[in-house]
């Protein structure tokens, strides 16, 4: 967080570049009710242009005909473009019509901006059952104690034996209204930052795979030795914390 890259980072950040638009209140608006909150992966172009059609209809018919004066498709060019950057155009498998998808910068600016609103209610329990739980699982997976991890294992089991014993008896716990609600919550947050990786790591692979284009562009030595480089950088990322939690997924 120094001067000099967060210098960099204003002059070229496609979500810094969000920010600053003119237009910014229609982009992060527009994106965020077509994508973030309906947590929608990614859109054909027709329909696309009609929601944003839409919204641009209410906008104007609110603020005056002459507020946004361009078409739909101009907008959604202008923001796929490598100027701004925050939407993705691509073709999906077997279609000849191109699809959007938010870019992964675009969804950091559309977070913190979601951040600044002002939130009714905000859930800690279920996040601090979360915390507990994954504090437990670090304990446990480092352990090379094995008489401790029969311990735990023991006393679990016997939380879950006399949980067993309380539903057979008719004591049945159930969450009340607020929990349901906090758990709710915080499963809907997970799912969209579950997307939010995807995009995420969708691009990092778009990166690699770049590099990988250009280097074998601009390679003056022997074929053998770029697929050795080339194949090197695969391990490497199939053996980096990254690539392995990818696979496990």
């Amino acid at each position: 967080m120094d001067f000099e890259t967060l210098d960099r980072l204003r002059q070229g950040h496609p979500a810094w570049r969000l920010l600053r638009a003119d237009h910014a209140p229609l982009i992060a608006s527009f994106l965020y009710r077509t994508y973030v909150k309906p947590n929608v992966r990614s859109l054909p172009e027709s329909e696309l242009a009609l929601k944003l059609d839409d919204h641009l209809f209410h906008l104007r018919r609110d603020l005056g005909a002459d507020s946004f004066p361009r078409a739909a498709a101009a907008y959604l060019e202008d923001w796929t473009s490598d100027r701004h950057g925050w939407l993705r155009k691509y073709y999906a498998q077997d279609s000849d019509e191109p699809v959007f998808d938010i870019t992964p910068a675009t969804e950091q600016a559309l977070d913190w901006l979601a951040g600044l609103t002002h939130r009714p209610f905000i859930g800690t329990q279920s996040r601090l059952f979360t915390l507990l739980e994954l504090l437990r699982q670090l304990a446990g997976g480092t352990d090379a104690n094995p008489a401790t991890r029969i311990a735990e294992l023991e006393r679990r089991r016997a939380e879950i034996d006399a949980e067993i014993a309380r539903v057979r008896g008719g004591a049945l716990a159930l969450l009340d209204a607020t929990e349901v609600r906090e758990r709710f919550l915080q499963i809907t947050d997970a799912a969209r930052a579950l997307l939010s990786d995807f995009r995420s790591v969708e691009q990092n692979f778009r990166d690699l795979d770049r590099a990988a284009r250009e280097r074998i562009a601009t390679w003056d030595g022997g074929k053998g030795a770029l697929l050795d480089e080339i194949l090197g950088d695969r391990d490497a990322i199939a053996d980096s914390d990254q690539g392995k939690s990818f696979r496990a997924f």
